[in-house]
């Protein structure tokens, strides 16, 4: 019986499309990626434009038509952890797609991003659980699909992908964490705040996952890594990059203070 590959594997996680299945899956595949029971044999190459499995609900629609998530009620807060589960449910297709899509980078890359893909798969599932104690699942509140956006967009390549996921998408996750944290704990939701603490530890680790990869792969290909990255910014982040900026945290995931600043300098400038 032949071993199976890691690539088929991720390919499967981000096929399935029950959300809750996905992140068991997830992490059964990163036990036995850990475990030595799946291969790196490339048998096919990856299809160009994958689209990953979704439940029927949520609702997908643009950002601005979401509802306000006002942390002192209940109902608000419900509305706060579906956007959240939304974001790490995204993540965990992320982080596959990461592994199916870019198949010659250094072995390494790929403990990595199982690690990843484990780690946001217990994220949705903190908060699903934390959803369902109030009454409500992911599904029950629309989303919008802007993470899935930017796979689309850097499907081509592992340095762009790297540059416009982790360093940019979910480092502003980083950003955000500290001011959502304070409004939890004013509502004295301090399960939430728990869970908060959790994802800003792990996605510390996962931001600095992406930049370990973004400067292997600028280094080889003799790139300078800030103007590289300021560059594709502006070619492929059409949003505008606000701050302030999480700089503890984001110093920890490896950006620099020279970055940091000129971030800064940018945002300032928009």
């Amino acid at each position: 019986m032949n071993t199976p590959t890691l690539y088929q594997l991720a390919e499967r996680c981000l096929a399935e499309s029950d959300a809750d299945y996905k992140a068991r899956l997830s992490k059964q595949t990163a036990e036995d990626w850990r475990g030595g029971r799946l291969s790196r044999a490339v048998d096919a190459e990856p299809v160009a434009a994958l689209e990953p499995g979704r439940p029927e609900r949520p609702e997908l629609v643009a950002s601005r038509q979401l509802g306000r998530r006002r942390t002192g009620s209940s109902a608000g807060r419900a509305m706060l952890y579906h956007a959240l589960a939304h974001i790490e449910f995204n993540a965990i297709n992320l982080a596959w797609d990461a592994i199916y899509r870019f198949r010659s980078m250094p072995a390494d890359y790929y403990d990595d991003w199982v690690r990843v893909a484990d780690e946001e798969a217990c994220h949705f599932s903190l908060l699903q659980a934390r959803l369902r104690e109030l009454g409500h699942q992911y599904g029950d509140f629309p989303a919008h699909d802007g993470l899935w956006t930017m796979a689309r967009k850097t499907a081509h390549d592992p340095l762009v992908r790297m540059a416009l996921v982790p360093r940019t998408l979910e480092a502003r996750g980083l950003d955000a964490n500290p001011a959502l944290r304070d409004k939890l704990s004013r509502a004295g939701d301090a399960r939430g705040v728990e869970i908060l603490d959790i994802i800003l530890r792990d996605e510390i680790g996962h931001v600095a996952i992406g930049n370990r990869w973004y400067h292997h792969l600028c280094q080889q290909r003799g790139l300078d890594p800030q103007q590289t990255y300021i560059e594709l910014l502006q070619q492929y982040f059409t949003a505008s990059l606000r701050g302030p900026f999480h700089v503890e945290a984001r110093l920890e995931a490896g950006f620099s203070a020279d970055e940091l600043q000129q971030l800064t300098e940018l945002s300032s400038g928009q």
